[in-house]
């Protein structure tokens, strides 16, 4: 298209997909649905705004007290926390950021330039980016409220810095999406991701028991002094002290990364921008041909159910394990559990303050309900297209919730066997009313978060890819009302239990966990007839969020 159509400056292409991109917004927001996703979306940026702006605080006042009081070398760990925070984040929260859609932007007659200026407009749009540039701003503020006179200066490390980093943000993006376009490479990817998030949990015990041992290892530290945080520190050092030497020599350090950087992204744009499509389609291969197995060849392990609920039983059982992601989280809270428990229980705890097993059990299992209920809120995410198999099926969406329901409970007891075995093997249970209680509150707050999680997926559903991070973002208003309940859940059940400790009561919390859970689990099964009628309703909004 680039090649036929009338050539157009490159400031007018930005234009005019800048426009393009906000009347899609603005005639989005015309869907009911969309106007409620933006209100959740509104909450949860209003929650992360307060986080960015006290660390603005924080930036501002470690650059001026650094600048005022000579600590001039210090001014490197401003940078590289940004740094580290701009390059890691976008990895940890992959499906909040803003997704570049490259097929979708070579329909247009861009040119390569347009293509590449686009993309890192995009990369400015991330959270981390945002974040990122009010921090740096922060920190030009506080050092030119300490010496005006580097003011110069600090406008030009910022700047290439910003460069430099949004670069290398979409070098980093572009070389992920290639590498976790295959099956097999996002599973390696993601299990040694895990394992690397769990390692970070066991590196203060190590540092404090072989401390002394590891101390050479600073020794390398040095080496880290030719890193972009580093050379930006150095510039805006030499500048406060008027060595304008080593200030240009930082400079034309982060140019030199910024222009690598740049080589590199243009030419994974280039090859993106020339049609490059990433697929893990195998070819066709001949497929051996074996006798289907007749119904009675095994026992039905599923039998006591209806045949409409064991069916979606299997077929969710399958779902989870073919979605790899999904499968390696469940083995992260036992890990946790190990974790925790060996920080602050114990013979040799890492942990000055030792935790007792009436505060850590009910702790360990509030974390679990969290954790594994937060997919509950959005449970036709990887249907698809099959979301319209529902209603042409012989079964009505009681029988789907069940089924849907039924392996969300069985893999929460999945977890919290294996998480109660591993705090009796290290800690040992805790009493038995703390015991009853927390058992009877967190059906409580399991069955009562389940008609709200059902009635959110058929109000604010969203579609999910399998094996993918980026661009893989729940609805904003099914984010809200998780939220919401989890919060209110957990403050019911924290004032109960903190009643009985009030009123010297220990039973107290147990029986009235009880009537709780009783009165969740009739208003649970008396929503499932109301909510299939629902499902009838929504049908439309189901299937066009679902099928597209």
């Amino acid at each position: 298209m680039a090649d036929v159509a009338v050539p157009v400056g490159i400031l007018t292409q930005i234009r005019l997909v800048a426009g393009l991109r906000w009347r899609l917004l603005r005639n989005g927001l015309r869907r009911k649905s969309n106007r409620f996703d933006l209100i959740g979306l509104i909450f949860v940026g209003v929650m992360s705004a307060l986080f960015v702006f006290g660390l603005c605080f924080a930036f501002f006042a470690g650059a001026y007290n650094f600048l005022s009081v000579g600590r001039l070398g210090l001014l490197s760990l401003l940078f590289w926390g940004v740094f580290v925070f701009w390059q890691l984040f976008p990895i940890f929260a992959a499906g909040f950021s803003a997704a570049f859609e490259f097929g979708t932007l070579l329909r247009f007659p861009l040119d390569l330039t347009a293509f590449y200026v686009i993309s890192l407009a995009y990369g400015l749009a991330d959270f981390s980016a945002l974040a990122s540039v009010c921090w740096l701003v922060s920190m030009t503020l506080g050092a030119v409220a300490a010496k005006p006179a580097v003011l110069p200066a600090m406008l030009l490390v910022v700047t290439l810095f910003l460069l430099l980093n949004v670069t290398l943000e979409r070098l980093i993006g572009s070389w992920l999406e290639r590498l976790l376009s295959r099956r097999r490479t996002r599973e390696i990817f993601f299990a040694l991701f895990i394992l690397s998030m769990v390692s970070l949990n066991l590196v203060e015990p190590v540092m404090r028991r072989y401390g002394p041992i590891l101390r050479p290892a600073q020794r390398i530290t040095p080496y880290f002094s030719w890193f972009p945080p580093a050379l930006a520190g150095r510039a805006i050092a030499s500048a406060a002290q008027a060595h304008w030497g080593g200030a240009a020599l930082g400079c034309a350090g982060l140019l030199l990364y910024a222009a690598v950087f740049s080589i590199f992204l243009w030419a994974r744009f280039a090859k993106q921008y020339r049609g490059e499509e990433l697929s893990e389609t195998a070819a066709p291969a001949p497929v051996a041909v074996r006798a289907v197995a007749k119904a009675d060849d095994a026992p039905d392990h599923l039998g006591a159910l209806s045949p409409q609920v064991a069916a979606i039983v299997r077929k969710e059982f399958r779902y989870l394990t073919r979605n790899s992601f999904s499968f390696f989280t469940l083995i992260m809270p036992p890990t946790l559990v190990l974790i925790f428990s060996s920080m602050f229980t114990g013979k040799h705890p890492t942990s000055e303050h030792q935790i007792s097993s009436e505060m850590l059990f009910p702790g360990i299992m509030a974390y679990l309900v969290l954790i594994l209920m937060a997919p509950a809120y959005n449970c036709f995410a990887f249907e698809g297209r099959g979301i319209q198999t529902y209603f042409m099926a012989p079964a009505r969406f009681r029988e789907v919730f069940l089924g849907k329901n039924l392996l969300l409970l069985l893999v929460l007891a999945v977890e919290m066997g294996l998480s109660l075995a591993m705090l009796a093997w290290r800690l040992g249970l805790p009493s038995l009313p703390v015991f009853v209680a927390t058992l009877t509150a967190i059906v409580f707050a399991v069955v009562g978060q389940l008609t709200l999680a059902n009635w959110s997926s058929l109000n604010f559903p969203r579609k999910l890819e399998f094996g993918q991070m980026r661009g893989q973002r729940q609805s904003g208003m099914a984010v809200l009302i998780a939220f919401g309940a989890q919060f209110v859940f957990g403050g019911v059940s924290a004032v109960i239990l903190l009643a009985g400790r009030w009123m010297e009561n220990s039973w107290l919390p147990a029986e009235a966990f009880a009537l709780f859970a009783a009165a969740a689990v009739g208003g649970y099964f008396a929503s499932l007839d109301a909510l299939s009628r629902l499902a009838e309703k929504k049908k439309e909004v189901l299937i066009e969020a679902l099928c597209r």
